[in-house]
């Protein structure tokens, strides 16, 4: 498959309620997604970097860049490329991660198109519906915490996850326990927003049987996640810290996980997730799917890789709704607490044309047929 052409549109998709987390508010979640043309057809890829380099060192404008200069001119190059080869092909330009897993996405999409394969049966999926969880954001109020869970339950989550920052962890969590019950498996996130010096703070959670605490301390510090795994009863699960199956590996090889969360961005693409996932369950740790606010693009793409055997937990994949009145796809609908794996070829869905023309502030042609 030989890459012809390709056009990236920066996408603004307004959120239908502000989301809050220990980095800051969003009221509009902005991508990149990737139309990518070959000889073969075309496929589609989503970037996932945020507008700031909060969550990570990446950034929207920074991943827009690379892509059209760097990344998509290097495989441009080649007289074919593969899902497989896009890594190794990649790999002299550092860092990047959720450009480059943009890139492989769209060409892992077209690739399949053109021979009739879905994502998940590429990836090896083998569940055909997977359960869901919802992420709810730092509230104003408990308030309007726990209005906010008790709809979420009543729609049909799985799980509910609670971000957390210092002064906002032990009392929202401890009336939502209160409020719904032992039976609501319950987790919180705290991206990266703690010490180890607040592991005394951080085991008062402990008395509140969480299914785990998401990285509470800096993606840097595997050691202190596993002084503080050690410190506590309530399971730690990394996510920032986890940028490749190798890094994966040295985490549990200390103790600093019994958990982690996947984001396909985070580690550079889909394969590279598997790979994470693999080294995972021959280690018996449990893995679940990561969300970014995708849009059903990303979504489709996430629900394939959760349907791998090793995914334990509802994924922060959510139905459509959740974060957007309207999705660049068609919406994908919560069933059951579950969400559908798509079946079609690639990704199984694509952007619908006025959804896109209604979101797209820009777009940008990259032309690589001379």
């Amino acid at each position: 498959m030989r890459i012809t052409g390709a056009r990236l549109h920066r996408v603004h998709m307004p959120l239908v309620a502000p989301f809050r987390t220990s980095f800051g508010t969003e009221t509009v979640r902005e991508f990149v997604l990737l139309r990518l043309e070959t000889d073969n057809g075309v496929g589609w890829g989503e970037c996932v970097a945020d507008a700031t380099p909060l969550y990570s060192s990446e950034y929207l404008d920074a991943a827009n860049q690379v892509m059209a200069e760097f990344l998509l001119p290097r495989l441009a190059d080649r007289d074919t490329i593969t899902a497989p080869q896009v890594a190794e092909a990649l790999s002299g330009f550092k860092g990047h991660p959720m450009a480059k897993s943009c890139v492989e996405m769209a060409v892992l999409d077209a690739g399949l198109r053109s021979c009739g394969m879905s994502f998940a049966d590429y990836l090896g999926g083998v569940h055909a519906t997977v359960p869901v969880g919802v992420s709810v954001g730092i509230m104003d109020s408990i308030h309007e915490l726990l209005d906010a869970v008790d709809g979420y339950l009543k729609d049909g989550y799985r799980r509910v996850k609670l971000k957390i920052e210092p002064g906002w962890d032990v009392e929202p969590v401890r009336e939502v326990r209160e409020r719904f019950g032992d039976d609501v498996d319950l987790q919180v996130d705290a991206n990266a927003a703690y010490r180890l010096s607040d592991a005394r703070q951080l085991a008062r959670l402990d008395d509140f049987d969480l299914l785990l605490l998401e990285q509470p301390l800096a993606a840097d510090d595997l050691r202190g996640h596993a002084e503080l795994a050690w410190r506590l009863t309530t399971p730690i699960c990394l996510d920032e810290s986890i940028t490749s199956a190798r890094s994966a590996a040295d985490a549990i090889a200390l103790g600093a996980a019994s958990m982690v969360n996947i984001k396909p961005g985070r580690v550079g693409g889909y394969l590279e997730a598997r790979r994470v996932h693999d080294v995972c369950a021959a280690n018996g740790v449990g893995v679940w799917c990561g969300g970014m606010l995708e849009t059903g693009l990303g979504r489709a793409a996430n629900l394939a890789l959760a349907g791998l055997p090793g995914f334990v937990l509802p994924g922060d994949i959510s139905a459509s709704t959740r974060y957007y009145a309207r999705d660049i796809t068609e919406p994908f609908e919560l069933e059951d607490g579950c969400l559908r794996v798509p079946t079609g070829p690639g990704l199984g869905v694509e952007p619908i044309g006025e959804a896109l023309a209604e979101f797209s502030v820009s777009t940008q042609w990259i032309d690589f047929k001379g």
